[in-house]
């Protein structure tokens, strides 16, 4: 019988977009596993649809951890524009309403002084990201 992670991980290479999104939710409090932050990298930047950027995106901003949302840095570094354009929408579709988490924005100043540029470069666009949501 395979654990939670092992099945997430599975389903995460599925050909069905709703099994690469269920798997990025599920993967997401695995953030600091690091097998399941490599997947969860490749999911945030899915080139065969949006939804599974958007809702991964929104998985892992909502767990507010450091490991979450490095990853959501990672992502935006390295996505093209459209791509940026739905890890924005999963952000903010995480911070917006009555259980918006705050805890990104505290997420993001842990890591502005991350060793590497391209996370900290993920961050400081996720901070600017958040300040707007919050006018």
């Amino acid at each position: 019988m395979m654990s939670g992670l092992e099945a997430a991980l599975a389903e995460a290479s599925s050909p069905s977009w709703t099994q690469r999104v269920r798997a990025g939710r599920d993967l997401a409090s695995f953030a600091h596993v690091p097998e399941a932050a490599e997947v969860l990298v490749r999911l945030l930047l899915d080139v065969e649809d949006t939804a599974v950027t958007r809702q991964t995106t929104e998985a892992l901003a909502r767990m507010g951890t450091v490991a979450a949302v490095r990853l959501i840095a990672l992502a935006v570094a390295e996505a093209d524009g459209n791509q940026a354009d739905w890890l924005q929408t999963g952000v903010h579709d995480a911070l917006v309403g009555p259980d918006g988490v705050q805890d990104v924005a505290v997420a993001c100043g842990k890591l502005a002084q991350d060793q590497e540029e391209a996370v900290r470069r993920g961050a400081a666009e996720i901070s600017a990201w958040t300040d707007d949501t919050r006018c």
